[in-house]
């Protein structure tokens, strides 16, 4: 073994180490590790020095406006009630009886500028007044919004993970926003089939105190109902969906054009720019969510919103100075041989690595960052389509949820779950069944529309969800094909 991939071994676990067992924080456990990456890789302190100066630089040139402009609309959503008025949308579009599906879209729309932990907290209340006036259990209600917050915060920019993947595998972002909107809707609807079976085994409607709750249907029928807010005191739908759909449309409108010489052409071309698009949305929210918030109040939102981003851009940029180090080394071409003479699909190698590093220390963000900056120098040795991989390397972290992420406690907390079991049974394998089903969806996919795409690998995620499905067999009392039609 050489002594590129001898530093990729001990550098990786030495960085692993480090954020589990020291207080070492990420950012300088990545660094830490690059050096040891690029020192047993032969590179001279001055080089080594250069690649991760010039690595980090490039990629938060790429992205970082992107990431604080999303946050800074996010913060006009978290205060004007923009997110309230899309979950009553949808709960008014979907109808009676779905208001579960309805408060998922609402999540998968509602995580596009908001962090997931956030928008949860803020529409938890919502769980609550829906749960008590419908008797819908809390558990089916909260989950399934949890898991819509989950998904596109991992997999659709402008949230910080999806942008930092991006732009460490050089994909285009337009191509990228596209393919995770795909990905996400039958992610989320098809877990609602588990997510209704345990919401009926985990029966509760919140009762008139706090931490009181319901547990059968008979008592609920006897229950005060929630007054519902009033729809004076939320934005219009307009304003609402505007700054989320603006920017889409413009990115995607920007992708399918193309370059050219024309006015329309180059107009299309800059208000299409990731850059140029998410600040439209933010203008918008501006002056359209916030108008009503005094000025002041809402500059001081943004700045505590912006705050929080810092510790991100340090990771994205050391992820991106990691990618350099890892190219510069030329490593790369030997981790990709080692690869192809063991066999293994290509495509499960971010994946897996997102996976691994989700389960170890919590943070998805962190973990699809990592993964795609380990994935970096195999896309062209392997051959390998960018977009599926940076999908791949975002799935990853969707699953496996447990007692290292704090979304896990806010969820357990809000829902009345207290018993560890109940824990891991209703959140963690609901996170792990979207994982398997967005994996399989991956997998297939770029066997499709990627290059580089092989029949063996959609084999893995489809046999986890070949288990899944044989233990619902055994648990459930109705049939599969009966819980699909219902959602």
């Amino acid at each position: 073994m050489s002594g590129a991939l001898i530093g990729i071994v001990i550098g990786i676990v030495s960085m692993m180490l480090m954020i589990i067992k020291t207080r070492i924080p990420v950012a300088l456990a990545m660094v830490l590790a690059c050096i040891i990456m690029g020192m047993f890789a032969g590179m001279a302190p001055t080089e080594l020095v250069n690649s991760i100066k010039s690595g980090f630089g490039g990629v938060l040139g790429g992205i970082g406006l992107i990431i604080g402009f999303g946050v800074m609309m996010g913060a006009c959503f978290e205060r004007s009630g923009a997110a309230v008025r899309m979950a009553k949308t949808f709960v008014k579009i979907c109808g009676k009886g779905r208001e579960d599906l309805a408060l998922g879209l609402t999540g998968i729309l509602v995580a596009i500028p908001v962090f997931c932990d956030s928008a949860y907290i803020i529409l938890h209340s919502l769980v609550r007044a829906i749960s008590r006036n419908t008797g819908r259990s809390s558990v089916t209600l909260g989950i399934t919004l949890a898991l819509g917050l989950l998904i596109t915060h991992a997999l659709v920019p402008p949230t910080p993970g999806p942008v930092a993947v991006a732009g460490i595998l050089g994909v285009d972002l337009g191509v990228y926003m596209l393919w995770g909107l795909i990905v996400s809707f039958p992610m989320m609807i098809l877990t609602m089939i588990y997510i209704r079976r345990v919401g009926k085994e985990y029966y509760r409607v919140p009762g008139e105190e706090n931490n009181v709750w319901i547990t059968n249907e008979a008592d609920w029928a006897n229950l005060k109902k929630i007054e519902d807010t009033d729809d004076r005191h939320l934005p219009s739908n307009f304003l609402s969906f505007g700054p989320i759909f603006i920017p889409i449309i413009l990115i995607l409108t920007a992708t399918i054009v193309g370059k050219g010489d024309s006015i329309f052409c180059i107009i299309v071309s800059l208000l299409g720019n990731p850059v140029v698009a998410v600040g439209i949305g933010v203008l918008m929210a501006l002056y359209g969510l916030t108008r009503h918030i005094d000025r002041t109040d809402m500059v001081h939102s943004m700045d505590d919103a912006l705050s929080t981003t810092g510790l991100i851009l340090v990771v994205t940029g050391c992820g991106g100075a990691m990618g350099a180090v890892l190219k510069a080394s030329g490593a790369g071409p030997e981790v990709a041989q080692l690869i192809a003479e063991s066999g293994i699909p290509p495509m499960l190698v971010p994946l897996a690595i997102a996976s691994m590093l989700r389960i170890v220390q919590g943070s998805a963000t962190a973990s699809m960052m990592v993964a795609a900056t380990m994935t970096l120098p195999l896309v062209e040795s392997l051959n390998l389509d960018p977009t599926f991989v940076a999908l791949a390397c975002a799935v990853g972290p969707v699953g496996f949820s447990h007692l290292n992420d704090s979304y896990f406690h806010i969820i357990s907390r809000t829902l009345g779950l207290s018993e560890l079991q109940d824990q891991l049974k209703v959140w963690s394998l609901t996170s792990t069944i979207a994982w398997a089903i967005g994996a399989s969806i991956i997998m297939i996919l770029n066997l499709f529309f990627g290059q580089g795409g092989t029949i063996a690998d959609p084999i893995f995620p489809l046999f986890i969800l070949f288990l899944i499905l044989i233990w619902f067999k055994f648990k459930g009392n109705k049939t599969i094909k009966t819980d699909i039609k219902s959602c």
